[in-house]
């Protein structure tokens, strides 16, 4: 289920991820993570599958796609993310790159980019190799977008299949202390600077 309006005094987290393939590894990580912010209290919107396969970010070209105009309004409105990437050769997907190139239209914001958000990141990948890495850049760019990556990263080896079943106790569990360090921050920022959200907007 996702939240079309955000409730009154729900915070919104918005999952960014998985590939242009429904039901992804990546994809199904980040319904995990998405569920345990529900559970937390929080409201929950996602840009997945075909809704992640935007145009190439051309910041020379005013046209956005109603799918390119979703993600910004979102972005613009949420006061989480929680990001979930496959890793490909060592490095994150293009898919994820390019969505995330579309804050660009958020620069002259009253928080621009993803400036005062929390974000988690969970990297899905056939082995372990290109894990560390993708986890890394991700991280960068999270930086580089003023957001606030959450202190733990979760990075999933798929080789084992983890998502053909019930996922693995552990796989749950780190997918859980992402999205709870991710509600955490939300919660403790929305009591400590309550009129945070209204600044923005």
């Amino acid at each position: 289920m996702r939240d079309d309006v955000v409730p009154p005094g729900r915070p919104l987290i918005v999952g960014l991820g998985g590939t242009s393939r429904p039901g992804s590894s990546s994809e199904r990580a980040l319904t995990l993570a998405l569920d345990r912010c529900r559970a937390r209290g929080c409201a929950t919107e996602t840009v997945v599958g075909p809704l992640l396969d935007l145009p190439g970010f051309d910041p020379t070209d005013p046209h956005r796609t109603p799918a390119a105009l979703r993600l910004i309004r979102l972005l613009r409105e949420c006061e989480g993310v929680i990001v979930s990437t496959p890793s490909y050769h060592g490095g994150f997907s293009g898919l994820i790159k390019n969505a995330l190139d579309y804050t660009e239209d958020m620069a002259r914001d009253p928080a621009p980019y993803l400036q005062d958000r929390p974000v988690g990141i969970l990297v899905t990948a056939y082995g372990a190799q290109g894990m560390g890495t993708a986890l890394s850049a991700m991280r960068s760019v999270v930086h580089a977008l003023r957001g606030w990556p959450t202190p733990y990263g979760a990075t999933i080896d798929s080789t084992a299949k983890p998502f053909a079943g019930e996922p693995p106790a552990p796989v749950v569990a780190q997918i859980h202390r992402v999205a709870d360090q991710v509600a955490d921050f939300v919660f403790m920022r929305r009591a400590t600077m309550p009129a945070h959200r209204e600044e923005r907007t």
